[in-house]
């Protein structure tokens, strides 16, 4: 099975280093798509994951120009979703007639209604001009969550320091088809939990809710997770996020279930910089569509009142134009 990670940086680089790993007894080629410092390492000296259970060392085939790689069983797409459009101009070279294509990301994602009652609904900002609809296409489209905290701490090394590091994949239907079964498969045999779920927006709302919680507080505050957690008020104000959130998706069919506070007793112990605040510390595109305002979107829609959620998410918003970091109405 050939499998090319499309944007290999933190989570990518992870996530390739697991299916490398686990090439030897799930036979997978593992190539990635890349750029900058951090691809120029991995051809020169080869990947460095450092996990809590142990360092994974590998020599993927790493390229920034994906005709060089050829047609792929599947793709696993990695970017942040600013750079969609950068993948709906460059995949073509790496599709076949049954190529799966994976997209492993934060936030509502760009298919979230197709294949649901509201088939056909559209949220412009996450694919804008629906370029990657016209380029991927619905057919060959698989969600997918994963919980990684990783980090590149130095070209060609990546830390990752989530304790129950797991990608979550599901069909847009709720379908569990032989394709997701391998693909999940190919994850886990490297050492990281691979899982085939029948209800992939179940765990989109799952994620989500982590990230709202801390993201937008992070990017005030900037600080990490755990630091952010140990304030008292600070704290507060993520569980009433996370119960405005667990609010929103029960508004959408979707019961979260468990305590909020104990998830951020939880979060409180992970000393990790949230990935939308290492893109602000960075300078780089923050995925403030997906993450931030496609969820309020769906609050207005289904009429949820999200008051302290709308209040950070503003200031947050803020805090990324300001840095040049992200502009209302910016294409992906």
């Amino acid at each position: 099975m050939r499998i090319c990670v499309f944007g290999a940086g933190a989570i990518g680089g992870h996530l390739a280093a697991r299916l490398a790993h686990g090439a030897r007894s799930s036979g997978v080629q593992v190539s990635v798509v890349a750029r900058g410092a951090h691809l120029r390492a991995m051809q020169q000296r080869g990947l460095t994951v450092r996990a809590r259970d142990g360092v994974l060392r590998c020599q993927p085939n790493a390229t920034d120009d994906p005709a060089t790689l050829g047609p792929q069983d599947a793709v696993i797409v990695t970017t942040k979703a600013p750079a969609l459009g950068t993948v709906a101009a460059a995949i073509a070279p790496l599709l076949h007639g049954d190529t799966a294509v994976a997209f492993v990301m934060n936030g509502i994602p760009w298919w979230y209604h197709d294949r649901t009652a509201r088939d056909g609904a559209r949220m412009p900002a996450l694919d804008p001009g629906e370029a990657v609809r016209r380029a991927v296409g619905i057919p060959r489209t698989l969600g997918g969550v994963v919980y990684s905290a990783a980090t590149v701490v130095e070209p060609g090394v990546v830390e990752a320091l989530a304790e129950d590091g797991r990608v979550v994949l599901g069909e847009l239907d709720g379908s569990v088809t032989p394709r997701l079964i391998a693909l999940a498969d190919a994850v886990a045999a490297g050492g990281m939990g691979g899982q085939a779920v029948p209800d992939i927006r179940m765990a989109v709302w799952s994620k989500l809710l982590g990230n709202l919680m801390t993201g937008p507080i992070c990017v005030l505050a900037r600080r990490d997770m755990g630091t952010l957690l140990a304030e008292p008020t600070l704290r507060e104000a993520a569980i009433r996020v996370g119960e405005e959130v667990v609010a929103i998706a029960a508004a959408h069919g979707f019961d979260l279930g468990g305590s909020v506070a104990a998830r951020a007793g939880r979060s409180a112990g992970l000393r990790h910089r949230p990935s939308i605040l290492q893109d602000l510390e960075a300078g780089r595109p923050m995925e403030v569509e997906a993450l931030w305002r496609a969820p309020l979107g769906l609050a207005a829609d289904a009429g949820v009142p999200a008051p302290t959620l709308a209040l950070l998410v503003a200031l947050a918003s803020q805090a990324a134009e300001g840095k040049g970091c992200w502009a209302p109405g910016a294409s992906a």
